[in-house]
């Protein structure tokens, strides 16, 4: 099947969650489809999604060496809990590592670089040969993220975002529901789980990212938009000719 993005936001850009990812995998993009995983806070829902559908779906784990070892021991415990059989851990090489970030304080001399080699580049790679793929965004994290739309087109593919519309009370309503196990960092103040040198603990009444990237401007990875706010693939196809297959 190969339809336009405006087709897919037709038929589809209503629905959410489960509803929404059940034709995604099965019918539209039938092996060509792959959930991008942190493992991070609140990504049991879609892994859990997901094994419902299809267990043997492709899921993207990017490991950039710099994750909570909290982070690595609950992507284990998901796995096995779940069923999941394809998840795929893709990391810098150590020849990139070695080159880019010998010391590994990159970090705190240019964060978006540090991203950028030790996360997006590394997910490009990952997604190569995938038409789409399938993120856990929520539009009440605000910023770039409050207009999200449940289907949308970037960086030459289709991107699902089945729990745009989510609320936080629905995200613990399924955790509970489906006797999820959390994260173990969400209990100590962590409701948004990224790299250690680059993740610190919340504060009641703040936002759930303000944790991220704290004293910066930067709000995201790269992965979704750059620092300014645009599309990290400026250059791709405008979304009225993409096509999904």
């Amino acid at each position: 099947m190969s339809l336009s993005l405006a087709q897919l936001q037709r038929d589809y850009g209503h629905l959410g969650g489960g509803e929404l990812l059940g034709p995604m995998i099965r019918d539209v993009f039938p092996g060509r489809i792959a959930l991008v995983s942190s493992f991070g806070a609140e990504s049991a829902i879609l892994a859990h999604m997901v094994a419902r559908i299809d267990p043997a779906t492709a899921i993207l784990f990017v490991d950039t060496g710099r994750l909570f070892p909290e982070t690595l021991a609950y992507r284990d415990t998901l796995i096995e809990r779940l069923g999941l059989t394809n998840v795929r851990t893709v990391a810098p090489s150590p020849s990139a590592i070695a080159a880019q970030d010998p010391h590994g304080e990159l970090y705190s001399i240019n964060s978006d670089a540090c991203c950028e080699f030790r996360k997006v580049e590394v997910m490009e790679k990952g997604l190569r040969g995938f038409s789409a793929w399938i993120t856990g965004r929520k539009r009440y994290h605000g910023g770039e993220r409050s207009a999200l739309a449940a289907v949308e087109h970037a960086d030459w593919r289709i991107k699902v975002n089945p729990l745009a519309a989510w609320t936080p009370q629905q995200l613990a309503e399924y955790f509970k529901t489906h006797g999820l196990p959390a994260h173990p960092l969400v209990a100590q103040g962590y409701p948004s789980i990224g790299c250690v040198p680059c993740t610190s603990q919340v504060a009641e009444g703040e936002d759930a990212r303000a944790g991220r990237w704290r004293g910066q401007e930067k709000t995201e990875c790269g992965i979704h938009w750059s620092v300014d706010g645009k599309p990290i693939r400026p250059s791709s196809p405008s979304p009225s000719s993409a096509a999904t297959g």
